[in-house]
Order: C-alpha cells, then sequence, then structure tokens
C-alpha cells in the first residue's frame, strides 16, 4: 500500500509543477481563462455563458404594456 501511496503523491507532484510552468515562467502568468465568457471565439459567434444569456433574455422579456379593462369593470376611483 505504501508503494502507491508513494507514487501517487510522485505523480501528483509532477502534474501540478507541469501545469505551473506556463504560469511560473511567463512575465505576469496567469491561469488561462477556460470560461464560456472569456472565449473570444465563442463570443463572435453570439455564444456566451448561461448567466449572460439568462440576464439578456430578461431584459428582452421586461415589456409593459398597457392594461385595458373592460368597460364594465373599470371604476373611476383611485382606490382598489
Amino acid at each position: 500500500m505504501w508503494p502507491v501511496l508513494i507514487l501517487t503523491i510522485v505523480l501528483m507532484g509532477i502534474v501540478f509543477a507541469l501545469m505551473s510552468i506556463r504560469i511560473l515562467l511567463q512575465k505576469n502568468g496567469k491561469f488561462p481563462n477556460s470560461h464560456i465568457g472569456g472565449n473570444k471565439a465563442l463570443n463572435d459567434k453570439g455564444i456566451y455563458c448561461a448567466t449572460t444569456q439568462d440576464k439578456m433574455a430578461r431584459k428582452q422579456a421586461i415589456t409593459f404594456k398597457s392594461l385595458k379593462l373592460d368597460t364594465e369593470y373599470e371604476s373611476n376611483t383611485t382606490s382598489c
């Protein structure tokens, strides 16, 4: 069991080291933005993340229409 645990820890260390090489070697290195909202090619095609698409749909859905009451139910008072 110990050899498997040590091998796993060593392999995980190697993976983390390889993943961080680009970040460590570049000036002002950052992790790449893998979010859909950060992908310019998808944004150019009109594809956005679900949160952004939801906000856009809610903006389009908010339209206020005047409410017309039937004449038999119309009231001239300001109270309900």
